[in-house]
């Protein structure tokens, strides 16, 4: 037990902690009286269904935060990362080998012992409040292919940076840098193509009012767009969405065959100018590129992290070891992990208001904001979060605060 072992354990109590305010604060805020503005779109039996929803998945969240401190502390105290390390490094002798048996264990237990939850949340807590349209097959399907998914991915990627350490040493954060960008870009132009389809299937939106309205409104955006596809997000939920995918003749718009059921064509149009609009401001292209220089600065550090024993030693490893090394330090940085987060949930906030207001200059705005409150209802979203909350977790401005805007 060093210095480094106390700095864990207390970060570890300090986000936990965090969490914790943000939930009763945010539970504490639902307000009884429905908002104004809801009033046509929700009865008084919704809007209770609605609060109740979430404060049953803010409970249940508490429950799984308080399991997943329970068993990082275990493994802490009782040196469980170090047993687990032993095992790996009995089976093999190379660095990489070991590492990736390392990781691998831990994220076979990681599953089993989550996976109950899993279940619970989709069987129990979505099927209580009509949401949930997963089978039981669709639901297995789903755990083995993420599992694989998960294991070629992330253990190819895994087994490529620790290879590059064992090469360059202190140099191995660039070539990783390089290496995580690249696989970023190449998921972001290739996402819709290879990934989803093993879990959804996309088809080209046909030919109707739908699809005209949709491309007569990206020629009058002066936005080319020709890959327009609906995807069955009704197999596994009533929940609607769409969104654009891709970088450069990638680009695609994707809506869930939810959201067309649920919404008019004037209303998915004015949700397509919202997503153009994001493609008019860059923000999906500057995202991956903070992303990237973000994931560069991130190496770098622990690039400067890893030669010093004294990490690994506070998870009871003797001398320096990489993937001990990386454990700890994605505890070490959640600090500053909080507070870059923080601040890309305020840009990202900033850009959904720049896309809503991109939406007024082809006067979609009302139909926008029908759009967003059918989606809020159907969704069962809270329409009061605490602004600690929304500071914290909130990608999107509330609901309430996106209307505000696009009546201003």
């Amino acid at each position: 037990m060093n210095i480094w072992f106390t700095v864990i354990v207390a970060i570890i109590i300090f986000e936990y902690l965090l969490s914790l305010l943000i939930k009763y604060l945010n539970i504490k805020n639902l307000k009884f009286e429905l908002p104004d503005e809801m009033n046509e779109f929700y009865d008084s039996e919704k809007y209770k269904k609605s609060q109740l929803y979430t404060k049953i998945n803010t409970r249940f969240s508490l429950i799984t935060s308080t399991f997943s401190l329970i068993i990082i502390l275990l493994m802490l105290f009782l040196q469980g990362f170090a047993f687990v390390d032993s095992i790996a490094s009995n089976f093999a002798q190379s660095t990489v080998m070991t590492a990736l048996i390392f990781f691998g264990i831990l994220y076979i237990a990681n599953e089993i012992l989550t996976f109950p939850f899993d279940i619970y949340d989709t069987f129990v807590i979505e099927n209580k409040f009509g949401f949930n349209k997963t089978t039981k097959k669709t639901f297995i399907g789903d755990t083995i292919k993420e599992f694989l998914l998960s294991v070629i991915l992330g253990g190819g990627i895994m087994a490529l940076i620790i290879y590059f350490y064992t090469l360059t040493n202190e140099m191995f954060w660039l070539y990783a840098w390089i290496t995580v960008s690249f696989f970023s870009i190449f998921m972001a132009m290739f996402y819709s193509n290879l990934i989803v389809p093993l879990f959804n299937k996309q088809t080209p939106l046909p030919e109707g009012e739908l699809r005209t309205a949709i491309e007569d409104f990206s020629k009058k955006a002066g936005f080319e767009l020709k890959n327009i596809y609906q995807i069955d997000g009704s197999k596994r939920s009533t929940k609607a969405n769409a969104y654009f995918t891709g970088l450069g003749p990638k680009k695609r718009i994707v809506l869930y065959d939810t959201l067309i059921e649920q919404m008019t064509v004037n209303e998915i149009v004015a949700v397509l100018a919202h997503e153009i609009g994001h493609y008019k401001h860059k923000h999906s292209i500057i995202g991956t590129i903070v992303s990237i220089l973000n994931t560069g600065v991130i190496l770098y550090i622990f690039s400067l992290f890893v030669k010093y024993p004294q990490i690994s030693e506070a998870l009871g490893v003797e001398g320096i070891k990489f993937h001990i090394a990386l454990i700890a330090f994605g505890i070490i940085f959640t600090p500053v992990s909080i507070i870059t987060g923080l601040v890309m949930n305020y840009v990202s906030r900033k850009n959904e208001y720049q896309a809503d207001n991109f939406t007024k200059k082809f006067n979609l705005n009302e139909d926008l904001i029908n759009a967003l409150k059918k989606l809020s209802v159907n969704n069962l979203s809270n329409l009061t979060p605490h602004p600690l909350k929304v500071i914290f977790s909130y990608s999107h401005p509330p609901l309430l605060k996106r209307i505000k805007n696009l009546r201003n």
